[in-house]
Parts: structure tokens; sequence; C-alpha cells
């Protein structure tokens, strides 16, 4: 399981809407089902440069409480949108046997959708959690619409036998 929504902030034409809070609760209650099955939990988290939103040891920065990484959880950390960018998550997820990520987060357009097509192209089945990602309101698109057009684009994607398939948080069960 893979995920990193920070908290909210502010950069240019982009905010995060209300709906994050349902976001991540939804978020939380698949990382609490995941480490009752027992599956590995991986949380990624965005280290941004000095002065950028998510600059490290920022409020916009921090991994919120609600799916804080519980003992023996991996937090890889990033620089950029694609997760396994100049990271070691691969080798993460490969140590652990994980074959296939269930994945939600912010920033849809962005880290998400960069961070599942790359997944596939690697090899690894994904399931995006459909309500499990978010974005903020664009000059152009408001942020549901950003999500729908992402669940839409990245449903079937493949890669040879990786795949994505998108599911509702409710529908996720982990064994």
């Amino acid at each position: 399981m893979r995920f990193s929504p920070e908290k909210p902030r502010r950069s240019g034409n982009l905010r995060l809407m209300p709906p994050l809070d349902q976001t991540v609760a939804r978020l939380a209650a698949l990382q609490k089902q995941a480490r009752q099955a027992g599956a590995p939990v991986v949380l990624v988290q965005h280290d941004g440069d000095s002065g950028h939103r998510l600059a490290v040891g920022t409020p916009g920065w921090a991994l919120r409480q609600e799916i804080a990484p519980g003992p023996g959880e991996v937090v890889v950390r990033k620089k950029s949108a694609d997760s396994f960018f100049e990271t070691d998550l691969a080798e993460r997820l490969d140590e652990r046997s994980i074959t296939h990520l269930v994945i939600g987060g912010c920033m849809s357009q962005f880290c998400v959708d960069t961070t599942v097509r790359r997944a596939v192209s690697l090899g690894y089945g994904v399931t995006l959690i459909a309500d499990g990602h978010t974005t903020g309101d664009t000059a152009t698109l408001t942020f549901s619409e950003i999500v729908a057009h992402h669940n839409e684009t990245l449903d079937g994607f493949d890669a040879g036998q990786a795949t994505v398939e998108i599911r509702p948080a409710a529908d996720i069960a982990f064994s």
C-alpha cells in the first residue's frame, strides 16, 4: 500500500479542497485494513526544496497524523512526482515480495498519475483507489474533474502483464 497525502497547502492557482479530509479518512481506513491483514504498508513523502510548498520540515511536508507510519513501516522520501525516480522504492517493495500496489494520495495529475504509470511499466500491478486520491482546482479544471479524468484514463492502463484497475475504497480488501 502506498500513499502520500500531505497537509493542505497553496501553490499558484492550486488549492486543495475540503474533500482532502474525506480522502485521508478513506486512506487511513485502508491502511488499518492492510495492517490487520498483515499486508505491508509503504508510505511515500515528497521532500520539496527550500521555499517549495513541500519543503522538508514545513507544515505542507508533514504526513497527516491519521496515516502516520506504524512500527516497522517504511517511508520512502522522494523529490519528484515519480515515487520510483532516484528512490529505493522498488528495492523496498521487492525485498517485501510486493507485486501489487494499492495507490492513493495527493496531486492526482502529478504524483499519483506518474507513480501509477511508472509502477505498471516496472511490472507492478496497481489498484488505484478511485476515491483515495485528490488534488485542487486549477485555472481550467475542478479537482473532481481532474480525479474523474485520471480514474477513467488510468483504468486498464497496462504494460505487459501489469495493469491498473480502479476501485473505490469500499471495494478494496487485503488478504
